[in-house]
């Protein structure tokens, strides 16, 4: 198994060898051309994610600046939209569903390495996928780390530093993240902690859901 093969496969591997180097290289002439993009031009950025990502559905959306790896190692799903800032370390697969609302400064972490000194100096590495749902709003400088599953309709909250699983339908926030409680029927009518939509927004919302 040559490094990127292992690298794949989660196993220890070192990132400067069988080619990877030369591919994180094209990854950033990429990102570089998107991070430099005109004001005017800003219309080819779904075309650059398009190019960049493994997997992209429709309207697709990042702020520049962006950060990644590789980016053949990202899917994203449709109605992707992440604000300034976003990091992604995608040695390992990142798999984000339909509906993503993701907010300034917020790292994706599926890179890592060993723990013992001596391990970690030898120059090995790894890559543990992460994988988030369908509608999952994250909040700005969140940081979710290697191995890390993110199910649907979640909501992360600001700060929050996301190290294990969190199931559908929840509200998790802190360092460590954990679970506050879960996403009601009763939610619905507020856009705001206990403010309610007004009549206007609240009819636009009804007639959404017909």
């Amino acid at each position: 198994m040559n490094q990127k093969e292992r690298m794949l496969n989660g196993l220890p591997y070192k990132a400067w060898l069988d080619g990877l180097e030369e591919e994180r290289e094209f990854c950033k002439q990429l990102v570089y051309e998107f991070n430099l993009l005109p004001p005017k031009e800003r219309v080819r950025i779904p075309e650059l994610l398009g190019r960049l990502f493994g997997k992209t559905g429709e309207k697709v959306w990042i702020e520049p600046p962006f950060h990644c790896d590789y980016g053949w190692n990202i899917e994203v799903g449709n109605n992707f939209f992440a604000n300034y800032n976003l990091t992604i370390l995608d040695v390992g697969k990142v798999i984000i569903g339909d509906n993503a609302q993701i907010a300034p400064n917020v790292s994706i972490y599926t890179a890592g390495h060993p723990i013992h000194p001596e391990s970690r100096n030898s120059g090995y590495e790894y890559g543990i996928p992460v994988t988030i749902g369908d509608n999952v709003w994250i909040g700005g400088n969140a940081v979710i780390l290697p191995g890390v599953t993110i199910g649907n309709n979640v909501v992360i909250g600001a700060g929050s530093i996301v190290a294990k699983d969190i199931p559908d339908n929840v509200i998790a926030t802190g360092n460590p993240c954990r679970i506050i409680r879960e996403i009601t029927e009763e939610d619905r009518i507020y856009y705001f902690k206990k403010r309610k939509f007004d009549a206007e927004s609240w009819a636009e919302l009804g007639a959404n859901r017909t």
